[in-house]
């Protein structure tokens, strides 16, 4: 006999103990058929009595009891902390709930496991990349103090030195600062309205001079020469732009190009930034955004920087409650791409 999905566990009680009983009437009522029946009646009363109250308490004890245990902890896990009788739960509702919550508790912790593993990364890096600094800082003075400050062939070379590393400290730490205000929403965005292809203009006029030295030309695409307004932080949107065009520049080829490119969507405006460097390998594109993450990292430290860089442009973007992508294919090039609010004309 099949019994029905929507059985509670009060009813599977019932039920064991009359399967039990009918196996004893049936036993009985052989035996009382060639006997005395009064007899073999009380018999069975007691023996129905006796069956039925055995098996409560042993299912209760045995079983159930052990089963509301476990519904309990289920229960208390969540933020709901009312908690049903269990008596009056279908049994695949329990079944189902059991199981949702061994996904969810599993889920959780790989979730836990996966940023356990990122704050241990996290530690690492940037006590790496306090420590080269620091170090050289360090020698530059220890040098200085054993007679290097009387050395005039050293003595303004090394203090320029030990100003430099000072300087990449400082950058270390207000870019971490800016992160941690952008994740703890302590950063208030001034959103308002402007053109972002006069924006791109004018980053282009800043950093033409370090494009001249690797002669990468700066140009918005064909066809992206018209205005494009966009609802956003305008310092914001600059520092993301700025960044992404002196990466472009940094991993560029000589003699290479750089282009920004607009592209109209349902209610957002796609920018892209692209260009035709050394590419990144595919195995590093989920890991590009992560704080101090670097593709070649002895390339990269040489080219400057805080290693926080896309971090930052990536926090900046997504309180916008937007998002950012990369595409890139190693020889080619590659393209960052982000998507703004529009404000109409």
């Amino acid at each position: 006999m099949k019994l029905p999905k929507d059985i509670t566990i009060s009813q599977v009680t019932i039920i064991v103990t009359i399967y039990v009983i009918v196996i004893s009437i049936l036993g009985a009522w052989i035996i009382a058929s060639s006997h005395a029946f009064y007899i073999y009646g009380l018999v069975v009363l007691l023996m129905v009595i006796f069956l039925y109250v055995g098996t409560k308490f042993l299912l209760d004890k045995y079983v159930f009891r052990r089963i509301k245990i476990i519904y309990k902890l289920i229960y208390d896990s969540k933020k709901d902390k009312s908690i049903k009788d269990i008596n009056t739960e279908r049994l695949d509702e329990v079944n189902q709930k059991v199981i949702d919550w061994a996904v969810s508790t599993k889920r959780e912790i790989a979730s836990l496991q996966t940023l356990e593993e990122y704050r241990r990364n996290f530690v690492g890096d940037i006590s790496h990349e306090l420590k080269t600094p620091i170090f050289s800082i360090q020698a530059y003075i220890h040098t200085l103090l054993e007679g290097g400050l009387h050395d005039e062939e050293i003595n303004m070379e090394y203090l320029k030195r030990a100003l430099d590393n000072t300087t990449r400290l400082q950058s270390i730490v207000e870019d971490l600062d800016i992160i941690s205000k952008l994740e703890a929403n302590q950063t208030e965005m001034d959103f308002r309205r402007f053109d972002i292809k006069e924006l791109v203009t004018e980053i282009f006029q800043d950093i033409k001079s370090m494009a001249k030295k690797k002669n990468i030309s700066l140009a918005l695409k064909e066809g992206a020469s018209q205005s494009h307004f966009v609802l956003a932080d305008w310092d914001a949107i600059r520092q993301v732009l700025t960044n992404l065009l002196v990466n472009s520049i940094k991993y560029g080829k000589e003699g290479g190009s750089t282009k920004v490119s607009f592209y109209p969507l349902e209610g957002v405006l796609l920018t892209e930034v692209s260009d035709d460097g050394i590419g990144i390998d595919e195995k590093h594109l989920k890991h590009l955004f992560d704080r101090f993450y670097r593709v070649d990292k002895s390339r990269s430290r040489k080219q400057g920087g805080s290693g926080l860089g896309l971090s930052i442009v990536k926090h900046i973007i997504e309180a916008h409650d937007q998002t950012i992508n990369i595409r890139s294919t190693p020889g080619i090039g590659s393209t960052f791409g982000f998507t703004l609010q529009t404000a109409g004309k």
